[in-house]
């Protein structure tokens, strides 16, 4: 079991920092969330699970590819709509002169922003309402200036959160961390949006605390009652959409932070082994209609041998199974024209 940081959260990983932007009135419920490397950038990967991914950039996190560092990691509402978000986060990080340097001189900079986006439209009941640029900017805005972001990033319905759902229940924003023996620390932030489910249907108990500690599951007469009511808001889902749901498009988006000293293949491996923290939270996972992606930022401030390495690629699965709990914990109900998609906290009376 891991050891938790002072922020339980992806913050705890020195120099990186969180932004949250997000839009909740006239039909909107999507949102906007950035991850600021320090200056000068952080070793970037990614792993791609999901059938059904919406990414931009990814190609250049390749190992093989030219560009080593990233200044930001986007995470996104809107499907592919809202990829534009990152044009926002590019444009701010070209006036504060970060990107991979094309000249001499302020500004001769091409920011490489990654990119990857969840299915959240309709959700508020405007099919058209998705974020764009301005939130972008707003979100990696939040990140640069907000003391939050470094100190205690918010979780639930907040960023790309906010209009996420798992499996009927609402999803959201989570994050965790840990610091190993050796010093390392290892951080992961989430938004969980999956095809799959996050509660066992036989017991009720979080899929992922069954990996993070002793649980006690809840009471089966609880337990059945929040499955009836959970079958009730699927159904009056429905009934808002007219009958004109669609089988459920989604994603799952993890950003997993270190500072560890790895290399662009050492970053990449990071990135597979924390979607094992997927894997445990989320059943199931990584199906055709999930575009399921981890990003690894990795700052190099300590120096990991072979035999540490392996601890760190342990920890992001750890972390990022805590994280998805801790999403489905915090995430608050929403009741809107776009559906009714309670909270595990609600169904379960979970503090």
């Amino acid at each position: 079991m891991d050891s938790p940081m002072p922020t339980d959260s992806l913050t705890d990983v020195n120099g990186l920092r969180v932004g949250h932007a997000q839009r909740t009135r006239d039909g909107r419920l999507t949102g906007t969330t950035v991850v600021l490397a320090p200056e000068g950038g952080a070793v970037a990967a990614v792993d791609v699970r999901g059938g059904g991914p919406g990414t931009r950039e990814t190609d250049a996190l390749d190992p093989r590819s030219l560009v080593q560092r990233v200044e930001a990691v986007v995470l996104t509402g809107g499907s592919a709509y809202g990829l534009d978000s990152a044009s926002g986060v590019m444009s701010w990080l070209e006036a504060q002169d970060r990107g991979f340097r094309v000249g001499a001189g302020r500004g001769r900079v091409v920011p490489v922003v990654p990119a990857a986006c969840l299915f959240d439209l309709g959700r508020g009941g405007d099919w058209s309402a998705r974020p764009d640029a301005a939130l972008g900017r707003e979100a990696v805005e939040a990140a640069a200036r907000d003391p939050q972001s470094v100190t205690a990033p918010a979780l639930g319905n907040v960023g790309a959160g906010t209009g996420a759902v798992a499996g009927g229940l609402k999803g959201g924003t989570g994050a965790a961390s840990t610091v190993l023996p050796s010093g390392v620390t290892v951080g992961a932030l989430v938004v969980v949006n999956a095809a799959g489910s996050l509660l066992d249907p036989a017991s009720g108990t979080l899929y992922g605390e069954l990996w993070t500690g002793p649980v006690s599951p809840p009471p089966p007469e609880r337990h059945a009652g929040a499955l009836r009511r959970l079958d009730a808001a699927r159904e009056e889902t429905e009934r808002r959409h007219a009958g004109s749901l669609q089988p459920p498009l989604n994603t799952t988006l993890a950003v997993v932070g270190t500072d560890a000293g790895l290399t662009r293949a050492q970053s990449q491996k990071l990135a597979g082994t924390a979607h094992d923290g997927l894997a445990r939270a989320i059943r199931p996972v990584h199906l055709l209609h999930d575009g399921d992606t981890v990003f690894t930022l990795a700052t190099g401030e300590r120096p990991v041998g072979p035999d540490e390495l392996n601890g760190v690629l342990a920890a992001g699965a750890d972390v990022l199974t805590r994280a998805v709990v801790r999403a489905a914990l915090a995430a608050e109900t929403v009741d809107g024209p776009g559906g009714l998609f309670p909270s595990y906290r609600d169904l379960y009376s979970r503090p």
